[in-house]
């Protein structure tokens, strides 16, 4: 018996190379008492803190695995409430940067999040197309709101009245009464999405932005002070609508929907339209905490800033502007202006700028400063954060940019990853740039500018056919060379360290020497490089491998094949080939005896280098395999998926030993250091993540009854709705009840075990008893009594699911169970249906087993009897409540259930009249 083999377990160590996912919004927080200097943004799982000041992370709040998916702070800016892709919603305190409150009552992505102005309650939308308002202070959800068919996509609380108002993705902006937890107005006058909300005038405007270029303006007038007769007349007076109010809520009527007219509270008539320049959809409309400015902005790269005048302000430009009509009139001998005159609404909300990013923009949030500038902070698609300074005292506002965080990452998604020889560094390249990272601190030490790189050994290669020289030591460029025609898919280093091959585009693998030459400007030699020979192939070069020996040369074409070559002589050795698509990655293990390779048919394949025979054929992935690496000195490697994750396998006993979980989008690439001890992943969220090897032993029993346990959880979340429990708020009752056939099927058989147990222990008894001459006491069985001390039969209560499943062995007590329960007169509705299914399924083995004869016959009277007593039940029941039906509608003079009872009747009517045309016929 062989001895089982000993893993090592890695472990997430580092998240680093993102400054911020573009999913969810950037906001300012009021980090150690200051506004306007700190922001806080996604970082996949977690939430990082900036100081735009310095440019550095001085917070991080961790998450577990799902992405952040939503941000808001609350008013006192001490906490911030982030919402997850599995609808969870965590409260962090930011001075202790750790989660405080955890609310769990959406099914899907949190969409939404608003406090209200104190603080106590929070509100949430989510893809669910539900609205849940929770109660902060006592830590549970107060009520949930449906009404929205679609996303949802922003949620406001009005500061002076109860109310909440709501849009979503369905065209709709719905008005909620708090109080009494409904609906009292819809607002329908959108074509298309309803992308955001904002609140402006001291709650008497509201603006809305959707699918097109127009922000539409709405007019708001409350009257729910007419309503209460205790308020003295002037509030009254102050809250009810003017006639010319009333009229142009008349003339809108079409726009809206009153669920309740009895209880409307707030009437809402349109004002007017404010283009935007950009003629995409809105994607972030807000306004700052005062509600003196407003910005949105489209999927391009444009902020557009406007100003909101406040009632003093238009006023004052009321009265000049009719001073200047008075004076106008005067010239002209005409009649002096009337007293109604009124701004237009281009006029009330003024726009001041447009700021054009240096990328397309995700989300903003502005905030006024104490010194009277306007502060916008960008979150760009691109992984760079913007701060923008406006200063409103000038006479032409113009957005000057402080401040851009950039260096804590790639500008686009890094394709190459290397470790330096000593495991200390770590280089990452992209489109844009080359980054050299440390890797104990993880801060970036290097960045120099390069073309678009694919393949590196600290010597990228990228896709214009070139090969690029760093001195690391400067950051500089030393040289440049055209490799090939066109791009370098791969690069590998020989294993005696004195050249490298390169393979391309163009058909062909070169390979190269390196040299020291001497430098016309400088005395001292640098390192440079001399191509040296040429391997013309057939097919595009996708990857290229050294064996250790430096004997053979493993080409990857794109005709799905990989060719084996001498390194001496370039002389054909052998062909892999079995893959379906071409062959992305490969590698070949420290002693040369084996070669794995990965491709975009979603396999890895496991090849002798002796024969070219292939040992194994693994699938790897869901989709596509983007690299493969073995463990130095080991026969284990890594692979990186386009399904988001990263496995480690045996290549001995192809096995998959354990999958790396925590990149949110596909895994370009990954590197492992030359002691094997860390691994380094670069996905398309681009995040960089580092992986740490323990000590702890992994066992693959354990590992594989855990990656079980993972997907039956997962199963179940996706196929049950969970439902928040009646503690939390009234209307969200329910449990989350679900269990795979076979935990059920094993349910039953641990019954049906316990019930011949007891049966057998019951016997003895009766035994004893009868050997004794008197009654002695039975000892009650331990999980009889933890389910309430019930009797042996009542466990057939249990007997309700995976009937399918179970073993025939086990149906005979069943039967015998099912005849003595049913003869108590319990469930007899949910007995006859399993008794049914029952003898649907087992037909033949009844019918032909002699000793379930009798069970059977007693089942039949048993059954029978107990059926034709509910029968009776239910006659009698509907007669008496069609007898209360007549009562009623005789004395109260009205129609129970009218449209159902017609609907009832003209199907009987026709059906009967179908049965008299058959008998015609016949």
């Amino acid at each position: 018996m062989g001895l089982t083999r000993q893993y090592l377990r890695y472990e997430p160590a580092a998240l680093f190379g993102l400054v911020a996912s573009p999913r969810a919004g950037v906001v300012f927080v009021a980090l150690r008492g200051e506004r306007g200097r700190y922001v806080a943004v996604p970082a996949c799982e977690h939430v990082f803190v900036w100081d735009t000041r310095k440019g550095e992370k001085v917070l991080i709040l961790k998450g577990l695995k799902q992405q952040v998916s939503c941000l808001c702070p609350s008013p006192d800016g001490l906490h911030l409430a982030v919402g997850y892709e599995d609808g969870a919603i965590s409260v962090f305190n930011l001075l202790s940067a750790e989660s405080t409150i955890t609310f769990n009552g959406h099914r899907a992505a949190v969409t939404a999040l608003q406090y209200d102005h104190l603080g106590g309650r929070l509100v949430s939308g989510s893809k669910d197309t539900e609205v849940i308002v929770w109660d902060v202070i006592n830590e549970s959800g107060l009520y949930r709101l449906r009404g929205h068919k679609d996303v949802i996509t922003q949620v406001l609380f009005l500061k002076e009245k109860n109310l909440l108002v709501t849009c979503a993705k369905d065209t709709l902006v719905k008005w909620w009464d708090l109080d009494t937890q409904h609906c009292f107005k819809t607002l329908v006058g959108h074509r298309a999405e309803v992308w955001g909300l904002a609140l402006l005038s001291k709650e008497r405007r509201l603006i809305t932005g959707s699918a097109d270029s127009e922000l539409r303006v709405w007019d708001l007038t409350y009257i729910l002070e007419v309503k209460d007769p205790d308020e003295p007349e002037s509030k009254k007076s102050k809250g009810s609508p003017s006639p010319e109010t009333e009229e142009n809520t008349e003339e809108d009527e079409t726009l809206e929907l009153d669920e309740h007219p009895e209880e409307r509270i707030i009437k809402c008539s349109k004002a007017g339209s404010i283009m935007r320049e950009g003629k995409d959809r809105v994607v972030t409309l807000s306004t700052d905490q005062m509600g003196k400015f407003l910005a949105c902005h489209g999927t391009d790269s444009v902020l557009e800033v406007f100003s909101v005048l406040s009632e003093e302000e238009v006023q004052k430009k009321l009265e000049k502007k009719m001073k200047k009509a008075r004076k106008k009139a005067k010239q002209n001998s005409e009649e002096e202006p009337e007293r109604s005159m009124q701004l237009s609404l281009q006029e009330e909300i003024q726009r001041i700028t447009n700021i054009k990013a240096s990328s397309k923009i995700k989300s903003f949030d502005l905030i006024l400063s104490p010194r009277g500038e306007l502060k916008m902070v960008l979150l760009l698609q691109n992984n760079v954060i913007e701060l923008y300074n406006l200063n409103l005292s000038a006479q032409m506002p113009q957005a000057l940019r402080v401040s851009r965080i950039t260096i804590g990452g790639h500008r686009s998604d890094v394709r190459t990853l290397a470790f330096s020889s000593d495991n200390i560094a770590i280089l990452s390249a992209a489109a844009e740039s080359v980054k050299i990272w440390n890797r104990s601190t993880l801060q970036c030490i290097r960045t120099m500018e390069c073309e678009y790189a694919l393949c590196s050994l600290f010597v990228p290669g990228d896709s214009t056919g070139k090969l690029q020289l760093y001195d690391l030591a400067s950051g500089s460029l030393m040289e440049t060379l055209d490799a090939h025609d066109g791009a370098v898919w791969s690069i590998a280093l020989s294993p005696d360290q004195h050249g490298f091959v390169t393979g391309g585009a163009d058909k062909c693998v070169k390979f190269w020497e390196f040299e020291l030459v001497k430098d016309e400007t400088n005395v001292q030699k640098r390192l440079s490089m001399k191509h040296v020979r040429i391997l013309q192939l057939d097919e595009d070069v996708l990857c290229v491998r050294y064996s250790p020996n430096q004997k053979l040369l493993a080409v990857s074409l794109l005709d799905c094949t990989v060719k084996v070559f001498y390194i001496d002589t370039l002389k054909f050795f052998l062909s892999l080939y079995g893959h379906k698509l071409p062959v992305l990655c490969m590698d070949i293990c420290y002693d040369g005896t084996l070669i794995a390779t990965g491709s975009a048919d979603r396999n890895v394949k496991i090849w002798g280098l002796d024969f070219g025979d292939c040992h194994r054929s693994l699938f790897a992935h869901d989709d596509s395999v983007m690299y493969l690496q073995f463990v130095p000195k080991s026969h284990l490697f890594f692979t990186a998926g386009k399904d988001s994750k990263i496995k480690q396998w045996d290549a001995d006993k192809f096995e998959h030993i354990q999958t790396l979980e925590g990149h949110h989008q596909e895994v370009w690439c990954l590197a492992l250091s030359p002691n094997g001890d860390y691994v380094v992943s670069a996905s398309h969220d681009k995040s960089l993540r580092l992986w740490e090897r323990t000590r702890e032993p992994l066992i693959l029993e354990e590992e594989r009854e855990m990656q079980q346990e993972a997907e039956y959880e997962e199963s179940v979340a996706k196929e049950e709705q969970p439902v928040v429990s009646s503690e939390l708020c009234p209307g969200l009752s329910g449990v989350l009840m679900c269990c795979s056939c076979a935990a059920q099927a094993e349910k039953i058989m641990e019954a049906i075990e316990l019930y011949r147990e007891e049966m057998a222990k019951q016997k003895e008894h009766n035994a004893i008893c009868k050997a004794a001459g008197k009654e002695v006491p039975f000892p009650v069985n331990p999980i009889l009594r933890a389910y309430g001390n019930i009797t042996v039969s009542g466990m057939s209560s249990e007997l309700e699911e995976s009937l399918l499943v179970l073993p025939f062995s086990y149906v005979h007590d069943l039967l015998r169970l099912f005849n003595e329960y049913i003869q108590q007169g319990s469930d007899v509705e949910l007995l006859c249906r399993a008794l049914l299914f029952l003898l649907k399924i087992h037909f033949g083995q009844i019918t032909s087993n002699q000793m379930l004869v009798t069970v059977i016959e007693n089942l039949k009277k048993t059954t029978i009897s107990r059926v034709s007593e509910a029968q009776d039940v239910l006659g009698f029941n509907m007669a008496g409540l069609q007898f209360l039906k007549r009562e009623i509608e005789a004395k109260d003079e009205v129609t129970f259930f009218a449209d159902a009872t017609e609907h009832f009747e003209e199907k009987k009517r026709k059906r009967k009249k179908k049965e008299k045309m058959v008998l015609a016929m016949l």
